[in-house]
């Protein structure tokens, strides 16, 4: 089955609950900044392309977290890259704010024109509910506004790995790259599993309950 057959589409925007690992990703087309230009990207032409995609929600540009885990994510966009993976940053500002704040240096909170993807404006916030990351509690500053979710979307459109964070703590984005690593491997090696704290390389356990001992072993002897 073609991976475009496998996206929904936005119209149908009711439900409000937060996307889980399995789910089908919803489909988007928007406007983004890339690099210093305005271009309309979908989730469905990176699919097409065979790629991996990190799409990540943050509340609001000109804020205070945020530039630092973009700043974080573009610099290892290449890397990201090599891997086949596609990151894509969303927020509810306009296109015309994200252009603006990518041109703001870097030490007056700004992106320094140093931004590696693309960065969505979800404007209606139609991409934001169809994920169920808008913030909903109207006691907080950032109501209806983008917690920090990351959704990790195989080839085929499909959602493996969900992390959600309030709005006061940033994101790791090396353990966004070594969670990609890790079902780039399961898919690539099927009947192996990456146990806690897997890297690249390291020891795999193969998910069968003879086989499985050997990796158990090796694991016992480590933690005596």
């Amino acid at each position: 089955m073609r991976a475009s057959a496998l996206l929904v589409c936005l119209a149908p925007l009711g439900a409000a609950g937060l996307l889980g690992p399995r789910d089908v990703a919803p489909d988007f087309s928007a406007t983004a900044v890339v690099g210093d230009k305005f271009e309309t990207v979908s989730l469905k032409q990176y699919l097409d392309a065979g790629k991996w995609t990190v799409l990540f929600f943050y509340p609001f540009d000109f804020t205070f977290v945020c530039p630092t885990e973009i700043m974080s994510f573009s610099s290892k966009a290449q890397e990201f890259a090599k891997k086949g993976v596609q990151v894509v940053g969303v927020s509810c500002d306009s296109h015309h704010v994200h252009l603006a704040w990518t041109r703001t240096a870097r030490e007056d909170g700004g992106l320094g024109n140093q931004v590696a993807f693309p960065l969505v404006a979800d404007i209606t916030k139609e991409i934001s509910r169809a994920y169920g990351v808008l913030t909903m509690d109207p006691s907080v500053g950032y109501f209806g506004a983008p917690l920090r979710a990351v959704f990790v979307i195989d080839p085929k459109g499909i959602i493996r790995s969900v992390t959600v964070n309030d709005e006061q703590v940033g994101r790791s984005i090396d353990e966004v790259m070594r969670v990609v690593d890790g079902f780039q491997y399961a898919e690539a090696h099927a009947g192996e599993g990456c146990p806690a704290d897997w890297q690249p390389g390291a020891k795999t356990i193969k998910a069968s309950a003879d086989a499985s001992k050997e990796y158990f072993r090796e694991w016992a002897k480590s933690q005596a």
